[in-house]
């Protein structure tokens, strides 16, 4: 039995093919290369512009390795005279972008170079589908391509040379005619069936999750076919064992697609135009809408008994239907809203616009508006926004009524549309939680954080203080309050009532300055007990700012009464009595960037003033298109479900999407763009569960980091990202994430030159914040950003932020200590590999590579003017190498890098554990004692490396009086033999010593290496 999964390949045709044949034509052939089996096409005699319309079809050996596949079409030239192909170019394929025949359209292909220098032009017309038609019979080549007659005739790679085997040359094969033919492969002889196999095929390009169990097959009576000098996977190998079960890493990690976006299909990178205009929006898919915008209404007839009516209105396209706010006793009521249907989910041809009245126990019937879907206009921008109009209202029979009209407009469009961001959308509105009143709560929105300001206040001295007893001295301080954040001195001590500290204060403040800046000058009068002697209020808007570190000269304030609570001034005869000043330095410091996020993921680098700001380097262009495989984070009519939101953020500018009610799949199709300033920066894209749709809080689903700097500029990254989440009970694939990214760069010098520019602005390096007031002042920025976007409209709520922001990844984690160990590790490994290679070659364990070494040490010793150049260009030639095995996707959260995937349960239990802690007395005190055991190891290294140390500068401290005489003795010799000896053949007589035959080596320890390990050091100091 043989796999029923076949690629099908339709050569179409070429367009403007390179003459090849010398007199401005070309003799044009294909051949197709997939998993091991060769096709060619037919030969178009002097014809650029070939028609071919043939099609073939390759066997798919595993179904499971589809998406590492990939599919060759070489275009060429058929030259009689050598009876070889010259090559006209090629065409790749990804295993990623095969789809099913119903989704497969014919694409032209930009032909490929194979070489640098190759002379290339032209396209060529494919269509390749995945299909299971069991009606395709597999038979042998027909015999225009049986082959036999190009048996062992292998195209170089080189030189395309084809060595004949038999007399008869297969010339030209003439089908000007362009009749569509279809050529079939023989089975391979190994083939493994399977259950499902189209299911796996189509998922594999997908998931790669398939568990399928495949088994050996008995060998088809049909003869084999004959392959072009190329190993077939699986061929001749008697048991061989495929595994079902893909591995757990393969399921987190990122893939690539293919989608079909507005601009057209994505393959590897590159946007194939489609025939269609572009659409403004490109990186998304071109969803169509139904929009309909309720503006007003006029000359209502009177529905209560009082007189008037409470007017409210009703837009229903079939099950859908959303409701607009009402107004109390109004008859001519303005709404101004807009309403969207998806159009692939309208279920009716009619569209309803009802206007009700509001009643206690049933709202009464107005009139209505009805639209046949058929006749309304579809507006594609930038046109002008389509008018609207008024309309008569009608009873449910269609017949007019005396009173009332209604302004509409109704139209076809997309998510382009200047309306869609604001409009309540039909797959959100359906939830029975969505009311006019809530509505904002789904709807899309973009948000910038607050701007963010380095409060500095230098505390110089107090004057006059007047302490409650005179007899102690004042243990006095300075606290300052801005909003919920405060900063304090230290203590010092008036003598005689006049305090000093010069002492810098930090604190963060945003702008708008509503807040003031609190001072108080406080007296420590006992244990935990403070009294107050005076305090000053400032306002921030008063406060100067400044955009370097120059000096500025300070100020004096008059403290105020503790009592006092305005920030004007006391009468003048309280100021006279109470005197006390305090002297400041005030500045919002615009130099430095506000850290408002994890230091490892900024997404912005510049300075708070906008003078500081450097010309934008590129646009970031995000397309989030949907997401799949979600886990149900509610239930929901005895179902789990989901109401999912994406979040991204990048600089101060936070984008929103809408909210997909009751969708475990949703389709998002939103782009939005920033300016981009530094590449060293990251995009943040995370996905939430709406809280407000029956839930506390909205529930993490995952996140992704893009970084520009491993962006290529203008190409469209389209992947699958998982969403994986780490809970108390281990890592989770929460579903996955489609996105589309694009980086375009304005300038190329501009990006080139910010690598050789410091990360953070100049502040940070004149005048720099010590760790522990970054880290301080980080939290107070995060939480300052929390409590501004969580009144927003809608609202972003504080663990959205926190988990956006990272706020926690400056937290204590077992499970992170490790991978930080095991990346130091992996590091440090190269050099550890470097050393062993280097000891296995003087122990000479491989007698040729050691004498290699030794004549290249030679030639280094002999022209030392060659080391540089040689390392630099060995650098220069394994860069270029690995250039070919570089990554082809961005970065993504590894879980064997994160130490999450065999992560012990009491570790991930200490991770979320809260600060301070809430476990019980044993828990706590057996994980105290486990990093006192960790620590003592760690304690232990750092004594090693502090002892060598110490031996190294007690040499010369006569602390051993005899090891010092010795090493004084060998310093002088030393200085001897150095003046007198070349140094080419010093180096070459330490270099063959240190290579030299095991034979001359000794056992025990070298000499130099037991003087160093007698050497004293401050262990004996210890206690």
């Amino acid at each position: 039995m043989m796999n029923s999964v076949k690629l099908g390949v339709e050569v179409i045709s070429a367009h403007d093919l390179k003459p090849k044949d010398g007199q401005g034509s070309s003799n044009a052939f294909v051949e197709l290369r997939f998993d091991g089996q060769r096709f060619r096409t037919t030969t178009k005699e002097r014809d650029l512009n070939p028609v071919w319309n043939e099609t073939f079809y390759f066997n798919i050996t595993d179904p499971n390795n589809l998406a590492d596949q990939t599919l060759e079409a070489i275009v060429y030239s058929y030259d009689k005279g050598s009876q070889s192909g010259m090559f006209l170019g090629k065409v790749r394929i990804h295993g990623t972008a095969f789809v099913h025949y119903s989704d497969a359209a014919e694409w032209h292909y930009p032909l490929e170079k194979r070489r640098v220098f190759d002379r290339v032009k032209g396209e060529l017309g494919l269509k390749v589908f995945l299909t299971d038609d069991h009606g395709i019979r597999l038979s042998n080549p027909i015999p225009e391509m049986d082959t036999s007659r190009f048996l062992d005739q292998e195209f170089d790679d080189d030189h395309m040379q084809q060595t004949r085997h038999d007399n008869s040359a297969p010339g030209p094969m003439n089908d000007q005619g362009g009749n569509r033919r279809t050529y079939r492969h023989l089975p391979n002889p190994d083939s493994l069936p399977a259950s499902n196999i189209i299911s796996n095929a189509m998922n594999q390009r997908t998931s790669m999750q398939q568990n399928q169990n495949f088994a050996n097959a008995p060998r088809p009576e049909q003869q084999a076919p004959r392959f072009f000098g190329m190993n077939v996977p699986g061929m001749n190998v008697p048991g061989r064992n495929l595994p079902g079960v893909m591995n757990q890493a393969v399921d987190y990690a990122i893939r690539e697609t293919s989608p079909m976006l507005g601009g057209g299909r994505v393959v590897g990178g590159r946007v194939i135009r489609s025939q269609q205009p572009v659409s403004t929006y490109d990186l998304v898919e071109k969803m169509q809408f139904l929009f309909v915008r309720v503006v007003r209404a006029r000359d209502l007839p009177n529905m209560d008994i009082g007189g008037g009516l409470d007017p409210y209105v009703i837009v229903k396209v079939g099950n859908y239907k959303g409701t607009t706010k009402y107004f109390n006793k109004d008859k001519n009521p303005e709404w101004n809203e807009v309403f969207t249907f998806s159009k692939d989910r309208l279920q009716s041809h009619i569209l309803e616009v009802q206007v009700h009245d509001k009643d206690l126990v049933k709202d009464d019937f107005v009139g209505l508006v009805r639209f046949d879907l058929s006749e309304i206009p579809t507006r594609v921008p930038p046109d002008s926004p389509l008018a609207p109009q008024w309309y008569r209202l009608e009873d449910r029979k269609g017949d007019k009524t005396r009173n009332g009209e209604v302004m509409l407009a109704v139209w076809y469009g997309t998510q382009a549309d200047e309306a869609f961001p604001d409009a309540w959308h039909s797959d959100a509105i359906a939830g029975p939680e969505i009311s006019p009143s809530n509505s904002s709560l789904v709807r899309s929105k973009v948000f910038h954080s607050p701007r963010l300001w380095y409060l500095r206040v230098n505390v110089i001295e107090a004057h006059d203080l007047v302490p409650s007893e005179r007899a102690r001295l004042p243990d006095v301080f300075v606290r300052a309050q801005l909003g919920d954040h405060t900063a304090r001195t230290k203590p010092a001590q008036a003598r005689p009532n006049n305090a000093f500290w010069n002492e810098d204060l930090m604190l963060v403040a945003a702008e708008p300055f509503d807040d003031h800046l609190i001072l108080t000058v406080e007296d420590r009068v006992g244990p935990n007990k403070e009294e107050t002697l005076g305090k000053v209020i400032i306002p921030l808007a008063a406060v100067p700012k400044r955009l370097d570190d120059r000096p500025f000269p300070g100020k004096w304030y008059n403290l105020q009464r503790p009592s006092s609570t305005d920030i004007a001034e006391e009468n003048k005869k309280e100021r006279e009595r109470f005197a006390s000043k305090l002297h400041l330095r005030i500045s919002l410091d615009g130099g430095y960037h506000v850290l408002d996020e994890s230091t490892y993921y900024s997404s912005d680098l510049r300075p708070t003033a906008r003078q500081l700001w450097k010309p934008s380097i590129g646009v970031l262009e995000l397309g989030i298109l949907s997401a799949d495989k979600l886990q149900p984070t509610k239930t929901r009519d005895g179902k789990g479900t989901a109401d999912t939101f994406c979040v991204a953020r990048y600089g101060h500018k936070w984008i929103r999407t809408r909210t997909i009610i009751d969708s475990l799949s949703p389709k998002y199709n939103e782009q939005y763009t920033w300016e981009v300033y530094d590449p060293a920066t990251v995009l943040t894209i995370g996905v939430f569960d709406n809280g407000h749709l029956g839930g506390d809080v909205d529930s993490k689903i995952g996140k992704v980091r893009i970084r520009i700097s491993t962006l290529e500029a203008g190409r469209v990254y389209t992947h699958c990202y998982p969403l994986l989440v780490l809970h108390p009970s281990g890592v989770k694939k929460m579903g996955e994430l489609d996105l589309a990214v694009r980086f375009s760069c304005t300038s190329m010098v501009n990006l080139m030159s910010l690598y050789t520019k410091p990360l953070l602005p100049k502040m940070h390096y004149t005048r720099p914040l010590n760790i522990f007031q970054t880290n301080i002042l980080r939290q107070q920025a995060i939480s300052i950003v929390t409590a501004r976007l969580s009144r927003a409209d809608p609202p972003l709520r504080k663990e959205v932020v926190e988990y956006m922001c990272d706020a926690d990844a400056h937290s204590w984690s077992m499970r992170r200590s490790k991978a930080n160990f095991y990346r130091l590790y992996s590091v440090l490994q190269g050099f550890l590999a470097v050393g062993k290679w280097f000891g296995e070659v003087s122990l000479w364990k491989n007698p040729v590579t050691t004498v290699l070494v030794h004549l290249l040490f030679v030639m280094l010793v002999c022209f030392p003017e060659l080391i540089l150049p040689t390392a630099f260009l060995y650098m220069f030639l394994i860069g270029i190498w690995n250039y070919r095995f570089r990554e082809k996707h961005p970065p993504h959260m590894d879980t064997r890098i994160s130490h999450a995937e065999n992560v012990h349960p009491d570790e991930l239990d200490e991770e979320f554990d809260s600060f301070p802690t809430r476990k019980d007395a044993d828990t706590v005190r057996w994980r105290y004692d486990r990093l006192r055991s960790v620590a003592a190891q760690v304690q232990k290294v750092m004594a090693d490396m502090a002892a060598q140390g110490e031996r190294i500068q007690l040499l010369l401290s006569w602390r051993d009086p005899r090891a010092t005489s010795i090493f004084l003795s060998i310093c002088l010799v030393s200085a001897v033999v150095l003046y007198a000896t070349p140094f080419p053949l010093l180096a070459a007589l330490v270099g063959f010593y240190q290579m030299r035959h095991p034979k001359f080596r000794a056992k025990l320890p070298a000499a130099p290496v037991n003087f160093f390990k007698r050497l004293p050091s401050k262990t004996d100091y210890m206690l």
